[in-house]
């Protein structure tokens, strides 16, 4: 099994580098294979710019081999040529968006097959926003303005992405429709990492993520180690 990184938001700048490049060091350095999925960008039409913006950024890290994956609705998330692209990465980066869209697109596809199995290889996926929010067992979809089922590689737990904006103010209404769940939220440029074997998860970045646990909430800031059960 691979290394997850949820972040938190604004993804490409600022304190990021510190992030992204400890994620890149778990998969060979700067010499990995960087795939972006653009998905959640597609509504707005804003998919094309996003993977530019990505590309630019980890060739800024000194990634040479970083591409986009061409995977913006369920007709390219069957694509040949998009699956064999992303069972070829060591790092699967999702960007931010909508998730409702996102895990529409991925959820029982083949390209979401072929991540799984470059993560459960070894491999590290990272998501910004509705990229990480997805990835766990519950999200909340601000279009819907509901909470919807996850891709559930992180179990019981539910991402409030932007915490040092505006995810906070998600907190009360979600603490309240999942009991029991684990909300993480995650400050803008900041990223958890892990499982870290015997460490559990690690805090990297600018900001801080905050833990809301059976009535009870922890900060833990950069550097920090932390385990979510």
């Amino acid at each position: 099994m691979g290394y997850l990184v949820l972040e938190g938001g604004a993804e490409f700048g600022g304190a990021m580098h510190i992030p992204d490049r400890f994620a890149l060091e778990l998969v060979g350095g700067m010499n990995c294979r960087v795939r972006i999925i653009p998905t959640a960008a597609a509504p707005d039409r804003n998919h094309a710019q996003a993977g530019r913006n990505g590309v630019t950024w980890f060739r800024s890290l000194g990634v040479e081999d970083v591409q986009v994956i061409d995977l913006i609705d369920r007709q390219s998330a069957g694509d040949a040529g998009t699956i064999a692209a992303l069972a070829a990465a060591q790092m699967i980066y999702i960007l931010g968006g909508f998730p409702g869209y996102l895990a529409d697109v991925l959820a029982n596809s083949e390209a979401w097959q072929a991540v799984l199995h470059v993560f459960n290889s070894g491999g590290v996926l990272a998501g910004s926003s509705a990229g990480a929010m997805v990835l766990c067992a519950y999200y909340f979809d601000p279009i819907r303005k509901q909470v919807r089922r996850g891709l559930r590689l992180v179990d019981n737990a539910c991402i409030l992405p932007h915490h040092d904006t505006f995810g906070r103010q998600w907190a009360p209404v979600l603490a309240e429709q999942l009991p029991g769940v684990t909300l993480i939220g995650i400050d803008e440029q900041t990223g958890l990492i892990g499982p870290m074997e015997d460490h559990g998860w690690t805090v990297q970045g600018r900001g801080t993520v905050m833990l809301y646990q059976s009535g009870k909430q922890t900060r833990y800031q950069a550097r920090e180690t932390l385990r979510l059960f």
